[in-house]
């Protein structure tokens, strides 16, 4: 157990002296000792496949924004490379698949990835316990089925991801047949993770939000619900991006913790929820633009609104690259030193 177990106490319903506190996207991005890094290496990905180095970046957020918990510095699609098409993450415009999933034909052709597949993630994590020694948590993670499969059939990055929804309706029994594959892919990949010294995983279902309900239902929350309930090991936190109108079923789900974004409101999503979730979240990104002042008051009003138990302190999304590393701080410091009445 680590010695700050705060976050986990937390994600598990435990009473906690304060509100733990971590930034998604946190290793890297921000850190001037990360940029230092990314520098000495070809690219973001020769970073998340070299271990020792992907372990020196997980780790710099711990040393110099003091959050609560480290999250391995890694990709969601190195699922998708593994289960057999390679990306590339081209400077300024983000992923790109050279091969894509078009036909039912090609989805045959996808194979069901193991942990080994990738070995460089798990070995990260392994290094990260060794160097951390229990200071705080690491959590694991991967993409959740519906977005890996997005990119899958999309090939980049998308506003509409118009072709992955068109294989929804066009093939459906092969879209079942690629998300099945992307379930047990994940499943054996947060197992390692797991078996590696991750003390909590989160899924990432970043595009959540572009599917109605009803294809929510059948194509993304039956899958994650799989996962959920094959990950007993440690606590699961499913962070689904814009699933405004799914919130009761997401909290039906065998997970200890909810992601929340910046536009759900926390007590309409307790309710929502039950008061059996944890709920993680939920500041808005770009208060961290503000004067310091705003961002405390902000942050305090977030506090307030969630409640002394049963919250993890985050951003409703990922920490912006061009942010001040002060003004994020700023923010992890608001959420330790505050004490509710």
């Amino acid at each position: 157990m680590p010695r700050n177990d705060l976050l986990l106490r937390a994600a598990k319903g435990e009473e906690v002296e304060r509100t733990p506190v971590w930034v998604m996207r946190q290793a890297g991005r921000i850190l001037p000792e990360y940029r230092a890094v990314r520098a000495n290496m070809g690219g973001f990905k020769e970073l998340v496949e070299t271990p020792e180095f992907a372990s020196e970046v997980t780790i710099q957020p711990v040393d110099h924004l003091g959050v609560d918990a480290a999250i391995i510095f890694s990709d969601i699609l190195v699922i998708p490379e593994a289960m057999g098409l390679p990306y590339r993450m081209v400077e300024k415009q983000g992923p790109w698949f050279e091969r894509t999933v078009a036909s039912a034909a090609d989805v045959g052709r996808i194979k069901v990835a193991r942990a080994d597949d990738v070995r460089y993630t798990i070995d990260a994590i392994s290094l990260t316990g060794k160097h951390l020694n229990g200071r705080v948590p690491i959590i694991g993670f991967a993409g959740a089925p519906w977005t890996i499969f997005s990119y899958m059939i999309e090939g980049s990055g998308s506003k509409t991801f118009a072709k992955a929804r068109k294989f929804l309706y066009t093939e459906p029994r092969a879209s079942h047949e690629l998300l099945d594959k992307v379930t047990r892919s994940t499943i054996n990949y947060l197992k390692g993770q797991i078996a590696a010294g991750a003390d909590l995983v989160q899924l990432f279902d970043s595009w959540a939000g572009i599917l109605g309900a009803e294809q929510y239902r059948e194509f993304a929350l039956r899958y994650i619900a799989r996962i959920c309930d094959a990950i007993d090991e440690v606590p699961v936190t499913v962070f689904a991006k814009g699933a405004y109108s799914v919130r009761k079923e997401l909290g039906a789900l065998n997970c200890s913790t909810l992601g929340l974004d910046w536009n759900m409101d926390p007590m309409e999503s307790r309710r929502l929820a039950g008061p059996g979730k944890t709920l993680q979240g939920n500041l808005d990104p770009a208060v961290l633009y503000a004067e310091d002042e705003v961002i405390v008051s902000k942050t305090v009003e977030m506090l307030d609104a969630f409640g002394p138990q049963r919250h993890i302190a985050n951003l409703g999304h990922g920490v912006y690259p061009d942010m001040d590393p002060r003004k994020v701080k700023l923010f992890v410091d608001t959420v330790k030193g505050y004490r509710f009445r």
